[in-house]
């Protein structure tokens, strides 16, 4: 703020503009981050000094990492105030290359504020610095010395992704310790809420801001008293989120795991609270960011559904998991259930088990496991009761034989089946799912009893399974068949053209000639046609004449007559000179003269 640039050199210019090398590495990996994306300066009573948190990513980030590091800000003025200058030099008169300067350091320290040492040397301000300390440091504006990170290593190492801000929130938790909660949006306009303690980094949770995965451009945090709130802004708008969301943990296993500063188990009340919006903290909150959850002693409420089946369906079992952390274990009457095996499929919301037989029936148990600090945590998360359908068989008597009946199996269509209130409503379809749990079928009219369930359950008649498995192999051979089909088609017309344009060998053509030759068609002789027709024009002329009238010329036929033949009609004997002429060979009539022959009779 007190920089006005020298009097004589750098007028107008900084004159305590130095550059340092911020270090972010990860030494035992060989990791460099040297990209600087940015940098948030957290300041708090609960602190000696402030601290500077930056985020880093490799320069070639081809392997998707990115890191956050700390810095205390007495390591960095350390740096600009005792560390060693660098000085160019030339190398082979083509390159520059910057070395350590080992000369004097002119006084004052070129860079340095002006502080009282400065002043008691009569520098009241940096227009009356020398113009040595000024050259001095135009010519060395970088530092050797590098500021290293608290701890030697970043704060948080995350592979795939590619963090853009973040700011630092300072929270004190129900036993008096302090830590600082960082905030860091994404490329992909997600928002990271990690934690570290114990030289351990943990991301609390991953919340989606902008559902259309816009980078977040500015992250700002706002800290009143009792309303803190993210404001996150990207090209298209600007999102306010809370800090914590304490409300969605609704056991005391997971408020704990969550290992959330803000958040804290209330037991009275049982339910996952944000502290910083209670005016009174008791006691008996429990609340442990090391995440040991041994402190809960939950009542577990195991609400069974109970489902049936039939021989041959499919069932969903569903399971939603809350943590990205825990892993999912099923568990079928108390045992670990091999979900590798073909008639398991483990979704990531739910179990099918194919081809339900009664050995399938029983109780299946969906738990939630993670490990914390070799302890593991487990708690259920739904528990499913599969019994096998009984079909009651009946007699049906001639008459009552053309009855439609609902729920036989001899049916070749399988029949939907679902209960509203007490109305049944029946459709024909090949995969249905039952949302009941029991069905019982009589003769006449279904009368469905129990208790709607969440899991489905897809039926089928074994008659159908067969029909639609013939369908899918015989899809192939279909497929198959057509190519052939229209490979085959398409070649007879390449074929067809060739022969047609003559694009073929001299074989082909050949038969070609011959194929041709029989469609030929005769030239049509039109001579009886204009002979009539000179006939009639003669006729016309004549009897004009004879009536006393001046005869009319004939109509033009087209035709060319010589002046002696008005009817048309060429002398004998030229027709018959033409003929023979017709017959004989073409020939040259006259005799040929050359050119360098004498002339005769000259």
């Amino acid at each position: 703020k007190r920089d006005q640039g020298g009097l004589r050199t750098l007028q107008k210019k900084w004159t305590s503009f130095l550059k340092a090398r911020l270090i972010c590495t990860i030494p035992d990996k060989n990791l460099i981050f040297n990209i600087i994306n940015d940098v948030f300066i957290l300041k708090s009573p609960t602190l000696k000094e402030p601290v500077i948190y930056g985020v880093f990513t490799p320069q070639l980030n081809n392997v998707g990492l990115s890191a956050v590091c700390a810095y205390n800000l007495s390591t960095v003025e350390e740096v600009f105030s005792k560390g060693k200058y660098m000085q160019s030099a030339t190398v082979e008169q083509s390159h520059t290359k910057w070395v350590r300067y080992n000369g004097e350091i002119p006084n004052p320290r070129p860079g340095a504020c002006i502080n009282n040492e400065a002043r008691a040397s009569n520098y009241m301000s940096t227009l009356n610095l020398p113009d040595k300390t000024l050259q001095f440091v135009k010519d060395h504006p970088l530092m050797d010395d590098s500021v290293t990170p608290m701890g030697d290593r970043p704060r948080l190492v995350k592979r795939d992704v590619k963090y853009t801000q973040i700011v630092v929130d300072r929270v004190r938790v129900l036993n008096g310790s302090i830590y600082d909660v960082m905030f860091i949006s994404t490329d992909r306009g997600a928002l990271h809420k990690a934690i570290s303690y114990e030289n351990g980094m943990h991301i609390i949770e991953e919340t989606q801001l902008f559902p259309n995965f816009e980078p977040v451009q500015t992250l700002l945090l706002s800290s009143k008293k009792g309303r803190r709130y993210l404001y996150a802004g990207s090209n298209s708008g600007v999102v306010q989120s809370p800090v914590a969301f304490c409300d969605k943990y609704t056991t005391c296993v997971d408020c704990v795991l969550a290992r959330d500063p803000y958040c804290a188990w209330k037991p009275l009340e049982a339910s996952c609270t944000d502290t910083f919006k209670e005016n009174e903290i008791e006691r008996n909150w429990i609340q442990n960011i090391g995440g040991d959850a041994s402190s809960c002693s939950d009542k577990v409420r195991e609400n069974s559904l109970q489902h049936t089946f039939k021989h041959g369906s499919t069932a969903e079992l569903k399971c939603s998991q809350k943590s990205n952390l825990a892993q999912v274990v099923w568990k079928f009457k108390d045992d670990v259930l091999r979900v590798e095996s073909p008639k398991y499929r483990l979704l990531e919301k739910a179990l099918l088990i194919f081809n339900l037989s009664e050995g399938d029936s029983g109780v299946y148990q969906c738990l939630s496991e993670e490990k914390v600090k070799n302890k593991k945590f487990s708690q259920v998360l739904a528990k499913h009761v599969l019994e096998l359908k009984k079909i009651q068989h009946t007699t049906v008597g001639p008459t009552a034989a053309a009855a439609p009946t609902e729920g036989n199996s001899d049916v070749p269509k399988v029949s939907a089946v679902s209960t509203e209130g007490s109305t049944a409503h029946t459709s024909t379809t090949q995969m249905v799912p039952v949302t009941t749990a029991r069905v019982v079928t009589k003769p006449i009219g279904p009368v469905l009893t129990s208790a709607a369930s969440n899991t489905e359950l897809f039926n089928s008649i074994p008659d159908a399974v067969p029909e639609k498995t013939m369908f899918l192999k015989s899809n192939d051979n279909f497929l198959l068949m057509f190519l052939f089909l229209f490979f085959f088609i398409l070649f007879l017309c390449l074929l067809s053209y060739n022969c047609y344009k003559g694009y073929l060998p001299g074989q082909c053509l050949k038969f070609r000639a011959l194929i041709l030759l029989g469609k030929k068609k005769t030239k049509s002789d039109f001579s009886d046609c204009e002979q009539s027709v000179k006939e009639t024009l003669v006729e016309q002329g004549s009897v004009s004449h004879q009536s006393g009238e001046q005869p009319k010329p004939a109509h033009d036929t087209g035709y060319e007559t010589e002046p002696d033949c008005g009817n048309g009609h060429l002398q004998p004997g030229d027709s018959q000179a033409s003929r023979e002429a017709k017959d004989k060979p073409f020939d040259v009539k006259c005799e040929l003269k050359y050119a360098d022959s004498d002339a005769e009779g000259d």
